[in-house]
């Protein structure tokens, strides 16, 4: 298995992990939005698809464009846990 292959199954173990948060969430953890969690998980996710940029060898720009994704993602994450 190469690494781009590994990290395509933990983004698609993410993606169901954000749907079964969705699902579940509200339901245990009433406080907590949908929004937020979907900020949580798309934080970590765009850093993993930074590194499969990285480990497909992508352009720089490419790369970078998706760190800065990554940066804007965690900002709005770090919004929803500041708000609370």
């Amino acid at each position: 298995m190469t690494l781009v292959t590994f990290i395509d199954v933990v983004l698609a173990l993410v993606a169901l992990e954000a749907v079964v948060l969705c699902v579940i969430g509200p339901r245990y953890w009433p406080r907590v939005s949908r929004l937020s969690l979907l900020a949580m998980l798309a934080a970590g996710a765009v850093l993993m698809l930074a590194l499969r940029a990285v480990a497909r060898g992508a352009s720089l720009g490419e790369m970078m464009a998706w760190l800065a994704l990554a940066l804007v993602a965690h900002l709005v994450d770090l919004r929803f846990r500041l708000r609370a």
